[in-house]
């Protein structure tokens, strides 16, 4: 909208006039922003479909604290908050391996060395924790170092109100197998995506060499994943984030 000369602010206003009319043409604006936040994904955390350990970062202490000491213990995905390309959504390992056993017994050190993939395009590079917290917060400079990403970092740019987040999970390994994606219309299911990296890669976001498949809403290999879903977790999904 912005692009073509538009304003979004304008045109989401008219979504919610036109929703208090009892007139559906477009997902609400307020759905539409609690759910493509990154941060939702904090908010059904504890529901089956979440992961216990997710955070979200707001600002540079919150990150740089949080972020250290989740990495100190397992490999974590780092996600930013802005588009859904994949940029700046990082793949992070600890080059040494040198994981601690029980989550805060230690926090990483600013000179330890992080593997990182960037789920766009699955390409690789090497940085210290300090260069990729400072990447996230303030971009390309001297104290960053040099990249190879096609994103320019400034992750929490603008702050909370402007969308300025990063998000902390788990880094889960049978992703390597793929990822559902369910399609709804309102709580119906009206078709299953199944989206497996390519050979090698870790990341199924389009583009990138992913096998998508396609598969109806009673597909039988799915089965148990859809009953669980559409009764145990859709009706918890839009109270957890407000809506």
């Amino acid at each position: 909208i912005k692009a073509d000369g538009g304003d979004q602010v304008k045109f989401d206003g008219a979504m919610r006039e036109l929703r208090k009319l009892g007139i559906q043409v477009w997902p609400s604006p307020d759905v539409m922003e609690q759910m493509g936040a990154k941060d939702a994904l904090v908010k059904v955390a504890n529901l089956n479909i979440g992961l216990e350990d997710t955070l979200a970062y707001y600002t540079e202490a919150e990150f740089a604290a949080g972020f250290k000491k989740t990495m100190a213990f397992q490999p974590r995905v780092i996600k930013q908050n802005r588009g859904s390309s994949g940029e700046g959504i990082w793949i992070v390992k600890l080059k040494t391996d040198n994981y601690c056993s029980n989550y805060g017994e230690r926090s990483c050190d600013n000179q330890e060395v992080l593997i990182l993939m960037e789920a766009n395009d699955n390409h690789a590079e090497e940085h210290t924790v300090a260069e990729f917290v400072e990447f996230c917060v303030n971009g390309r400079n001297t104290k960053s170092g040099t990249w190879t990403s096609k994103g320019d970092g400034k992750y929490l740019e603008g702050g909370k109100a402007a969308g300025g987040q990063l998000v902390d999970q788990r880094f889960c390994p049978r992703i390597v197998e793929g990822e559902l994606r369910y399609n709804m219309v309102g709580d119906a299911l009206i078709g299953i995506i199944h989206k497996k990296p390519k050979e090698g890669g870790i990341s199924a976001v389009g583009g990138t060499g992913s096998v998508y498949t396609y598969y109806g809403p009673k597909e039988k290999k799915f089965a148990s994943l859809t009953k669980n879903f559409a009764t145990i977790d859709l009706p918890k999904v839009m109270p957890a984030l407000g809506l």
